[in-house]
């Protein structure tokens, strides 16, 4: 595979459907699109997420609920997914990688490093996402962005 950074505007092989279900998602996510995510998201109580932001959440309900205040609030975040391996068993796949990108609130930044992990299941014909995980390392980096995306509902 020589794509090697994911942000939802790369061009990905139409056969390589698990490539294309992951950067649906990013282009859900970096243009604010709370259908795509959600429709890149299988729609079941038995989903979850571990996130910088949300904590743990489970079921597609609770999830939707991360999604809707980063990008109903003020505060604009855009990640690129990259250095990353891909993991394939049947009807199950993984990617496992970093994130880079930023928060910005008004004239403030802040920029980004996270660890990420996607899983995705088929659905039918479709890959849907089941599970996301995102760390960030530096304790003072995930303060201050949990702060910034707290402070954009205000």
């Amino acid at each position: 595979m020589n794509i090697k950074l994911i942000n939802g505007r790369e061009s990905v092989p139409v056969e390589n459907q698990q490539l294309s279900a992951l950067s649906d998602f990013y282009k859900g996510f970096n243009t604010r699109d709370l259908s795509r995510v959600k429709n890149n998201w299988l729609n079941s109580g038995h989903v979850s997420m571990f996130n910088p932001l949300g904590g743990i959440k489970r079921g597609w309900e609770e999830i939707e609920g991360v999604y809707r205040r980063i990008f109903q609030g003020n505060a604009n975040v855009y990640v690129e997914f990259y250095d990353f391996e891909f993991y394939e068993t049947g009807d199950m796949c993984i990617y496992s990688g970093r994130e880079k990108g930023f928060v910005t609130v008004g004239s403030e930044r802040l920029d980004l490093a996270i660890r990420t992990s996607r899983t995705f299941i088929k659905n039918g014909v479709n890959w849907r996402q089941v599970h996301h995980h995102g760390s960030i390392e530096d304790a003072q980096i995930l303060s201050r962005y949990q702060m910034l995306v707290a402070s954009a509902h205000k």
